[in-house]
């Protein structure tokens, strides 16, 4: 969920706007790569014991995949040892690679499920690249951090319909259009990771929100660089398992700036 947390920092006028435009160059170099989501092929949620999975047209059959509880374990086709696969909770899930194509086991809370890539997927070798409002400084906001003391659990549900309740440390409250607005983050590792959706959404952007990320406060402020918002992975996918905007990151106002809607997929 972090692919697009580089380059932060920021400096002004043009050296700013060179700045937000390098950046930019990077989210797309990691959404053309091998590891990008535009690799998505497909994505099989498991049940408990056997699994045979329904891999695309023209893929290798992988075996058999077999599931216990939260540990999956895969009979390779054609024989050979039994192999143990790391989850993606652990933060190195195991990788295996024929012909093009690869498998990852996920899991999404209860759900357990095998993700699959295709290096030579037409999302990838035809994309027309990624599309952005031009840069506009003014949408580098520095809004005014107000703690949550303790961090309240803030509900986060996603597109499979599942709940979590992750950690928020505070939340930002700024101006912008007339109106007084706030954001709540969770915590992602050393950064702030916001889920919002603004006026624009549905229209000039993607319809199930927007994703920041900003550094942590200092001195009771932190900065919101809309320059740098961008789109969920379902945006470029449908087998990505996105979170939503919660209720209170819903902003009454557009936000001209930061990645437009790449279209349908």
């Amino acid at each position: 969920m972090i692919w697009f947390l580089l380059g932060l920092l920021v400096s002004q006028d043009g050296d700013y706007r060179r700045a937000v435009e390098a950046w930019r160059a990077e989210q797309e170099a990691f959404l053309r790569s091998e590891s990008g989501w535009l690799t998505l092929a497909g994505l099989e949620w498991l049940e408990e014991g056997e699994n045979r999975i329904r891999m695309p047209a023209g893929a290798p059959d992988f075996g058999v995949f077999e599931r216990q509880g939260t540990k999956v374990a895969l009979r390779p086709a054609g024989g050979g040892p039994r192999r143990e696969m790391e989850t993606d909770t652990a933060g190195d899930p195991t990788v295996l690679s024929r012909d093009g194509y690869s498998v990852t086991i996920i899991q999404r809370g209860e759900r357990i499920g095998v993700r699959i890539r295709n290096k030579n997927a037409a999302a990838r070798t035809d994309f027309p690249g990624m599309r952005w409002f031009p840069v506009k400084e003014e949408y580098r906001i520095v809004a005014r951090w107000e703690p949550h003391d303790p961090p309240k659990l803030l509900p986060i549900a996603n597109v499979l319909g599942d709940v979590t309740r992750e950690k928020s440390p505070g939340r930002a409250v700024f101006r912008l259009g007339g109106k007084e607005c706030s954001l709540e983050p969770v915590e992602s590792g050393r950064l702030l990771f916001f889920i919002f959706r603004d006026g624009t959404a549905g229209k000039e952007t993607y319809g199930g929100g927007r994703f920041l990320y900003a550094e942590r406060p200092e001195k009771g402020r932190v900065v919101l660089d809309f320059n740098k918002a961008v789109n969920p992975p379902c945006a470029f996918t449908p087998f990505a398992t996105c979170p939503l905007p919660p209720r209170q990151n819903r902003l009454p106002v557009a936000i001209a700036a930061g990645e437009l809607s790449p279209g349908p997929h």
